[in-house]
């Protein structure tokens, strides 16, 4: 399973790191829900999922489901999360359009925006050579966003627990 996770959080920082970088939305969102309905991501998880909660606990409440399609788990209701679950616990959340923080970061915003709404950033550097985006790491307690950029915009949000948030960037990894 951990090989499964390393392997898909990989591939979604090679993708991230070659998507484009789009735009905040201003309208409707592509599935016609107003900007104001995005779903948002903080520090304690998703509405009803938790970080620290377990695969069995999210499993049971029908939350967490398997597909074959899928290299790992994947979220009821949500098709642009990614879980990552360490030792059986949810310690991250890889997010994608269109969700967004509750200080309104979302994939398209500018870096500029993450230093004036977390003022407490640690800036991570991709190593020289790689394909891999660099990030910023906005910290609270054991729980942090990161956020990896091309330089100008966000292009991906990972939240959660902090230590393995900063593992995951400094291993190169992706959820799966």
């Amino acid at each position: 399973m951990k090989l499964r996770q390393f392997a898909f959080i990989a591939t979604l920082m090679t993708a991230a790191s070659i998507a484009g970088s789009g735009v905040p939305p201003t309208g409707p969102i592509p599935d016609g829900r107003p900007v104001g309905s995005v779903a948002v991501i903080d520090l304690n998880g998703l509405q009803n999922i938790e970080f620290g909660a377990t695969e069995d606990e999210l499993t049971r409440r029908g939350i967490l489901r398997t597909s074959l399609d899928a290299c790992g788990p994947v979220l009821a209701g949500h098709d642009t999360v990614s879980p990552v679950f360490m030792q059986d616990k949810l310690v991250l959340l890889w997010v994608g359009d269109p969700m967004r923080t509750p200080e309104g970061i979302t994939a398209g915003s500018p870096v500029g925006q993450i230093w004036d709404r977390y003022p407490e950033v640690s800036r991570l550097r991709a190593p020289q050579g790689t394909h891999r985006l660099d990030g910023l790491l906005a910290r609270s307690g054991d729980r942090a966003y990161l956020f990896l950029h091309d330089g100008r915009t966000v292009r991906k949000t990972i939240a959660g627990y902090a230590d393995w948030a900063r593992r995951l960037f400094n291993d190169g990894v992706g959820p799966c």
